[in-house]
């Protein structure tokens, strides 16, 4: 998940694609003019609120992290409490690789049929062991409709594991395949240079993560600019790359 190919491109634009596909086969409704809220605005987070975005929702953010919460307010999104926006909201979708970020107090307070889901980490971001003794109505398989004692109901998405896999078929194969490239390359290079590592875990090198990215630019119809030598000389690369330091934010 360090590598830049796995995390910026996995983890952002995988989610962009699979949570409004997993959201529309579980419940077949319009998002257009709901009101979404993307509890977390990591890379996960920022997919999936580009994602609900682009099927037209009003979308909402929480943060704890400062630094996403104001990137998120910078790309245009209003950054709020969850108990504030609990009652008004339609849609609910926690990305945050936490426990316990969407709990029976906020859950209670939903308005009737809001719709609840998960596509960050195991099904303990959602609190869904508070929901067991209540009311509990199969809709179809990985949707469920939860009833309160109050009479409010709520659709939970795979009872709270990720939605994208349990209400649809996860991300596209092309962004995989950027994952599954960096676990090839990094087998590749161990098994290749066994005395230039240690027992310990690694970041998968730079040049390396920069080749998974080479290998899917032309299936794209990308064209790479050229450095020449005086230019890569100027900031202090090679015109093959690797092209950033190990610690730049892309």
């Amino acid at each position: 998940n360090d590598s830049v190919t796995k995390s910026k491109f996995d983890n952002k634009y995988g989610c962009k694609e699979s949570l409004v596909d997993g959201i529309r086969r579980a419940t077949d409704v319009m998002m257009a003019g709901k009101v979404a809220v993307v509890c977390g605005y990591g890379d996960v987070g920022k997919g999936c609120a580009a994602s609900l975005i682009g099927a037209g929702a009003r979308v909402k953010v929480t943060e704890v992290d400062p630094i996403c919460a104001l990137q998120a307010a910078m790309d245009g999104f209003e950054v709020v409490a969850l108990e504030d926006v609990a009652k008004s909201a339609d849609i609910f979708i926690t990305t945050t690789g936490n426990k316990d970020v969407i709990r029976i107090e906020h859950m209670r307070e939903m308005k009737d049929m809001a719709i609840v889901g998960n596509i960050g980490h195991f099904d303990n971001e959602i609190q869904v062991t508070a929901l067991k003794n209540l009311t509990w109505t199969n809709i179809k398989p990985q949707v469920d409709m939860i009833t309160f004692p109050a009479g409010n109901r709520m659709i939970l998405l795979s009872e709270g594991r990720l939605l994208n896999l349990g209400n649809a078929t996860g991300h596209p194969s092309f962004v995989m395949s950027a994952s599954f490239t960096n676990q090839v390359l990094a087998q590749i290079e161990l098994f290749t240079k066994p005395d230039a590592y240690t027992n310990q875990v690694y970041v998968l090198p730079k040049h390396l993560d920069e080749k998974v990215a080479r290998l899917h630019l032309e299936k794209l119809g990308v064209k790479l600019s050229v450095l020449s030598e005086e230019q890569a000389a100027y900031i202090g690369v090679t015109p093959a790359g690797p092209f950033k330091s190990d610690h730049y934010r892309y």
